[in-house]
C-alpha cells in the first residue's frame, strides 16, 4: 500500500505541471441538498480531469528512469494526461483507446501530442495491447489506476481538500478503477481519519461495490452507463485492498440520477462536467450520503465531453 510519505513525495514531483484547483460553493445545491456543498474543481484542471496528476507522477518516473518511449490505455482522460506530460518531456507515447472512442477524445489526444491506436471495447483488451506495444518498443506502459506512483498522483487531491477546507466533514469521490479513491483515501485517513471518505459507482458499473460485499475483487459485464470513465469491469488489485481498509461506504446512482446532477451544476453553478463527475453530486442530491448539515467536498473530476 502507499502511504501518506508517497503522496507528500507526489506533491513535489507534479506541483510545477498540475494546477491547484478551486473549490466551488454553491449556496442553491447546499438547499437541495440539506448540506454545506462544496465541490473540488478537477474538471478546470490541465487537460480536463485529475488524470495529470497521477501521470505526470508515473512519467516523470520514468524518464528519469531513461525511458524513450511511453503507452498507455484510455478511455480518453488518462490518454489525453499521459500524451500531455510525455509531449512535455519530450518523449513519444502512444494511447491505446477503443473502437468507439469520443471523436471529442480522440482529437485531445492528438492534439496533447500522443499517436492514438484503437483497439477492442474493453478496458483489459486495451490495456494488453498498450503493453505489448510498450515491450515490441521497448517502452514502459503508464497504468491508468493500477499503480503505486500513479495512486499516489491523484492522491494530491485528498491532500489539496484538507488545505483548503479545513473544516471539511465527508468526502465524496466516482470510483472507475480505484486510482482515485485510494489515493484520496490515503491521504486524508492518514492525515485526518475522522473525515468520512464516500465513493460513488453507477448502478451498472458496480464492480468496487461489489467487490467490498463479497470480501474480493469481483469481476462485472461490460458496462454501457453514461459515465465512461468509470466502466472498470473490476478493481484494481493494488487499489482494492486501499479502499478495503478505508472507506466509509460507496453508494450507486442511476444514469438518470447522474443527467439530472449534470445538468443541475451547469445552470446553477454555471459549470460543464462530464457524467463522471455527476455522479457525486447525484449521490448528494439523492439523499444516498445519509449526513445532514455537514461540510460536503464534492470530487468533480473532468469535464471532457463531447458538448455536441
Amino acid at each position: 500500500m502507499i502511504g501518506l510519505k508517497e503522496i507528500l513525495e507526489a506533491k513535489q514531483e507534479i506541483q510545477d505541471v498540475i494546477h491547484e484547483t478551486p473549490i466551488l460553493h454553491s449556496t442553491q445545491l447546499s438547499e437541495i441538498c440539506g448540506n454545506n456543498m462544496y465541490f473540488k474543481a478537477e474538471h478546470l484542471q490541465k487537460t480536463g480531469s485529475f488524470k495529470i496528476r497521477g501521470a505526470t507522477n508515473k512519467v516523470k518516473k520514468a524518464v528519469k528512469g531513461k525511458a524513450r518511449f511511453i503507452t498507455t490505455a484510455s478511455s480518453g482522460n488518462h490518454g489525453q494526461a499521459v500524451a500531455y506530460i510525455a509531449n512535455q518531456l519530450r518523449v513519444p507515447a502512444t494511447i491505446v483507446v477503443p473502437e468507439d472512442v469520443r471523436e471529442s477524445k480522440l482529437k485531445a489526444i492528438n492534439a496533447y501530442g500522443g499517436t492514438v491506436a484503437k483497439h477492442g471495447l474493453t478496458s483489459e483488451e486495451r490495456l494488453i495491447k498498450a503493453e505489448e506495444v510498450a515491450e515490441q518498443n521497448h517502452g514502459v506502459f503508464i497504468p491508468p489506476y493500477n499503480d503505486a506512483l500513479v495512486m499516489a498522483g491523484q492522491g494530491t487531491v485528498g491532500l489539496e481538500i484538507l488545505a483548503q477546507l479545513s473544516e471539511t466533514d465527508v468526502v465524496v469521490v466516482p470510483i472507475g478503477g480505484g486510482g482515485l479513491i485510494s489515493g484520496v483515501l490515503t491521504a486524508i485517513k492518514q492525515s485526518k481519519p475522522n473525515v468520512k471518505v464516500i465513493g460513488v459507482e453507477p448502478e451498472t458499473a458496480n464492480d468496487t461495490y461489489l467487490s467490498l460485499k463479497n470480501g474480493e475483487l469481483t469481476e462485472i459485464p461490460v458496462s454501457t452507463t453514461i459515465a465512461d470513465g468509470l466502466r472498470a469491469i473490476k478493481p484494481g488489485y493494488l487499489t482494492f485492498p486501499v479502499v478495503q481498509r478505508y472507506i466509509d461506504d460507496i453508494v450507486l446512482v442511476s444514469d438518470d440520477d447522474i443527467k439530472e446532477a449534470q445538468l443541475l451544476v451547469l445552470e446553477r453553478m454555471k459549470q460543464l462536467i462530464e457524467p463522471s463527475s455527476a455522479t457525486t453530486v447525484a449521490a448528494a442530491m439523492h439523499g444516498k450520503l445519509h449526513v445532514k448539515d455537514k461540510n460536503v467536498v464534492c470530487v468533480l473530476t473532468g469535464g471532457n465531453m463531447d458538448v455536441r
